[in-house]
């Protein structure tokens, strides 16, 4: 059964540490992931971009296959499947399908606009029982090789977002989805001071996280962080264990690959990854 994720990061703020949310992109990403989660006994939240629902030919299969795996599996902790910086229309048909938590990633809008479709999609979820996640101040990333850097938001728009009653924000502090530069300046823990100050108990998400170093995580958590976001270093483990498999000609006496064994690997390196994680955020055994 999935759930909202407001219970375990109400949680999770209060107790200092974080949830993880993992990006799954196929069945093998979302098996090895709920299984870490279950040996751990860390609650879980199972992250769908959009670009991810269309690849896996839409919400309503990925939501059923989900929920069938943590069926199947015996899964006992909390997980929630989530919509990754979903659109006002991605946002809609993510609750049609049966996710059970989505984002609205309004940062791109103008403050008013943000704030007016938040407002509309927060009412839905109350009247549904799912949490919401907005975003105020853009997350850096890579586009056509140039780097942004990050915007940092504004605390007075973090608690004007927050007070529309959502469940957790996401608010730019610098951080940057993909790998960071070198010459990253490392997160404005000063603005996110600021806007947990102004936002009070709402949990507070981080995304990009992979490549921030443990030290700004664990800063990051005593600030107000509540749910961090890790994708980039699940895409990366998965790919080169899946590289070495692949080198090492382990095929079954030249018939070719057998898709099973050939995505196994990767799928282990995922588990790896997520139990670092989980570690690292402090989640495991707070299911």
């Amino acid at each position: 059964m999935l759930v909202s994720a407001k219970e375990m990061l109400t949680k999770a703020k209060a107790g200092h540490y974080a949830v993880g949310q993992f990006n799954i992109n196929n069945l093998e990403w979302t098996k090895s992931i709920l299984l870490t989660a279950q040996e751990l006994k860390s609650p879980v939240i199972l992250g769908v971009s959009e670009g991810a629902g269309k690849y896996m030919t839409g919400y309503k299969t990925v939501a059923a296959m989900v929920k069938a795996m943590v069926e199947e599996l015996n899964i006992t902790v909390p997980v929630a499947l989530h919509l990754d910086h979903g659109s006002y229309e991605g946002a809609k048909a993510c609750i049609e399908a049966g996710f059970s938590s989505i984002m609205f990633d309004g940062s791109h809008y103008p403050i008013d606009e943000n704030i007016a479709k938040t407002k509309e999609l927060v009412a839905i979820c109350e009247e549904k029982g799912l949490s919401i996640e907005a975003e105020v101040g853009s997350i850096g990333g890579e586009e056509d090789g140039v780097i942004g850097k990050g915007e940092c938001a504004d605390p007075d728009e973090c608690k004007a977002v927050a007070d529309l009653g959502v469940t957790m924000l996401a608010a730019g502090i610098g951080n940057i989805h993909g790998k960071y530069p070198d010459n990253w300046e490392g997160l404005s823990f000063e603005t996110l001071d600021a806007i947990q100050a102004k936002t009070g108990d709402m949990p507070l998400v981080l995304h990009g996280g992979t490549g921030i170093p443990e030290d700004m995580i664990k800063k990051a958590i005593s600030l107000g962080v509540a749910k961090i976001n890790v994708n980039t270093e699940c895409q990366l483990s998965f790919a080169d264990a899946t590289r070495k498999y692949i080198e090492a000609g382990k095929d079954l006496e030249g018939k070719g690959f057998d898709p099973r064994k050939l995505l196994a690997p990767g799928a282990e390196a995922i588990k790896a990854t997520v139990k670092e994680k989980m570690e690292l955020f402090g989640s495991v055994g707070k299911a």
